[in-house]
Formats: structure tokens, sequence, C-alpha cells
């Protein structure tokens, strides 16, 4: 069946990571995702990543992870040449997403008012730092700005350790996912009402509403959120424990899920000890309720310990690294992981992670794997008409950068 954005065309002008995350999401339902890339490089990621080899042959593994079932094409927009292939390019589009400064698209005379001249219904999605206004729009910005900025920081980590910042980029991430949301609502709405949409996403906004129990704690009860490292702060026992060979997550924040803990471990005193028997009382004497329960723990592994609890219907979990967790045989059997056996400028296979959701109509699914720089340029530039003669001379004229930009 069809994916959910079939026949949805996004011209994708982003770099690194929340714009490219952002496109990747409508790849994955569908939609024909082409990147516009700079001639000299492309896409900054695609010198990113940990593998020396891949970043030099601009196939770098943080361009790897969210490019899939995408297509790309060289232009120089500073080229009026150029200029004139992306102004046809959005004449037949849907969606233009991009992420630079704002301003820039305004400079290169390819903003929103002059592309809406071009394509009335046009949906423009421009993802920044801090937003289109603002005594803050014009810094730079990267995710640990935005963490800083955010108060994420301000709460990662504990008494001792914290700030910190996240241990991969969540502001990135949630600017791309926030603008995703916000695209394809607006497609909704031009399906209805036939007009277009600007959409502004701020890094900031956006990673500020995710943490919404921090912030209304503040707006609401006037109580600034603490950094209390693994604990819960809306419920004990709530956090890691350490089991025999290692840390175990445990949420216990039912009462009746706190009993059972309790007759688990073999220690049902702990339910109608004074100390803990009510929850505000458990948050008040947290650091004695969890040096009983690991004293416990100790008898038996952090795996058996899962088992017994989420029996029981007490939510707990061991604590794996990223190279255990996808070889979880839960997320082998859910398929989370797409392989490509023959991706271009890849040696071997090449996996990348699919959606965190599933369609009973057919899942969310990358068609192919991250392109090569410029590697679809002939096939869009003839779905738009232009002949072989006219490709060669706009080469020539530069639009492509170099002439192996637009060769295949």
């Amino acid at each position: 069946m069809p994916g959910l954005l079939d026949g949805v065309k996004v011209l994708d002008l982003t770099n690194v990571l929340a714009g490219p995350f952002c496109g990747y999401q409508l790849a994955l339902l569908g939609a024909d995702v082409i990147k516009v890339e700079t001639p000299d490089g492309g896409d900054l990621a695609r010198q990113l990543g940990a593998s020396p080899a891949l970043n030099r042959s601009l196939m770098g593994v943080s361009f790897l992870a969210q490019n899939a079932g995408k297509r790309s094409i060289a232009l120089d927009l500073k080229n009026p040449e150029g200029r004139k292939i992306f102004l046809d390019l959005v004449a037949s589009a849907d969606v233009v997403l991009e992420n630079f400064r704002p301003g820039v698209m305004d400079r290169l005379q390819l903003g929103y008012e002059t592309l809406r001249d071009v394509r009335r219904d046009l949906v423009y999605c421009a993802i920044s730092g801090f937003g289109q206004t603002g005594p803050l729009k014009d810094n730079p910005a990267y995710d640990q700005i935005v963490q800083g900025y955010s108060g994420v920081m301000s709460v990662t980590g504990d008494a001792e350790t914290a700030p910190l910042r996240v241990g991969y980029p969540v502001a990135d991430t949630i600017g791309g996912l926030t603008a995703a949301f916000a695209i394809v609502s607006a497609l909704f709405r031009r399906e209805r009402a036939g007009v277009g949409e600007f959409i502004d996403v701020s890094m900031l906004e956006a990673t500020m509403v995710t943490m919404g129990w921090q912030v209304s704690n503040w707006l609401i009860a006037g109580v600034a959120p603490q950094a209390m490292g693994n604990e819960n702060m809306t419920a004990a026992p709530s956090g890691t424990f350490r089991a025999s060979d290692g840390l175990i997550n445990i949420a216990a924040n039912k009462q009746q899920q706190f009993v059972a803990l309790c007759q688990i471990i073999g220690r049902p005193e702990l339910a109608t000890d004074p100390r803990f028997a009510e929850r505000e009382e458990r948050k008040r004497n947290r650091l004695a309720l969890k040096s009983a329960i690991e004293e416990a723990l100790a008898e038996d592994d952090a795996m058996s310990w899962t088992r017994k609890f989420s029996a029981a219907g007490v939510p707990a979990g061991p604590v794996l690294s990223v190279p255990d967790a996808l070889a979880h045989p839960h997320l082998v059997e859910r398929g989370f992981v797409r392989t490509f056996d023959d991706a271009p400028g890849v040696d071997g296979a090449l996996k990348v992670v699919r959606s965190g959701f599933r369609l009973a109509s057919g899942d969310p699914d990358p068609h192919s794997p991250p392109p090569t720089l410029g590697e679809h340029s002939q096939d869009i530039l003839h779905d738009l008409g232009y002949g072989a003669e006219r490709i060669d001379a706009l080469a020539v004229a530069g639009a492509f950068g170099r002439r192996d930009n637009v060769a295949g």
C-alpha cells in the first residue's frame, strides 16, 4: 500500500541533524524527499561520524543515519542558473524545508515570499536555534547551545555533576520531530482549505515544550526543578538500583507497585514502615528506601529481577548499552533496523533505524539507501522536463558546481 505521504514532494535544503532528521521522518512515510545540496561537499553531516574513511568519501555515518530514502541533487543556489532550477523544483514541490540562519534564504532571493509566488499553496518550514524573531534569532546555535539555553543541562546529572548535556543531540532531534509534525499538519489543512503555510520552528521552544513537568513546576507551583540524577522527582522508589551484577531501572510509581516490589524482594515490612508507607513519605526518605531495596537486590542479577518485577506488573528493566539495546530480541523481532546490502559509497551492508511506530497498512520504511552527493541530479532534472543538451549547458554555466555533480 502507498505510504501515508505518497505523492508529496519535499525539497530538503537542510544540514547536519534537525532538518535532515525531519526529512527522514517524511521519507519514511513515503514522501519524495529531494536533498538540495551545495556542490562543494553537500550536507556537512557527510563529513561527520566515527569512520574517517566514510567522512573522506562524503558518506559520513552522521549523514547515513538520517538520509535513507532521499534523492540528492547538487545545486549552486548562488549561481543564476542554479537558482532557476531550484525555482522550477519549487513549482512542482509541496514542501520546502531549510535550517539556515534567519535571513539567509531571503539574501539568496529564495525566501518564503518569493517561493510563494511560484507555488501559492507551498508549505515552507524554517528550523533554527531560536526562531525567526526575537533577540537571539541571529545567534548561531548547535544542539549543546540550545540544551544550555533551555535548562535541559541544569536538570541533567545530580547535585555533584550537573549541569550535563544529554548524551545525544536531544534538542536537534526534538526540533526535527516538531518540524515533521508541523509540516504534516499544514499539509492536512492544505488538503481541506487549499492554503499553504510558513512554519517557524525554534529548537529552543520545541525543546522546552518537552520539559513539561519541569517547566510547569516552576510556572504553576513556583518550585525550581533540581538535578536529581537517576531519581524520579515524582515518585519513590523510582530510578536506578544496583543488583548483583549491575544497575536495574525500577519505577514503582503506584502504591500497588510498591507493595508488590516489597513482596518480591522479600521485604514486605517496608510497605508498612512509617517512613515509606505513603507516597510523600517515600519521596522524603528515598535514600533510606533505596539502601534497603539495594540490600535485597544484591542477592540476584538485574535480568532475573527484571523478569520477576515485570511478571508482577512492576515496571523494571536493565540499563543497556546501545549495542546491547540494538541486539535485544525485542527490537530484532520488530524489525527496527533496516539493512541495505548494496549501498552506494559504502563498503558492505548498511544498517539504519526505521520509524518509532508501525502501521497496519505497511510499516514506515526507507525505500532506498542514502544518496551520494548529486546522485539523482539527472533523474530529478529529467522529471522537470530538462533535456540532455539543456542539462549540459547548465553544467557548463556552473549550476551544479563540478560537472560530475550531475553525472548519472
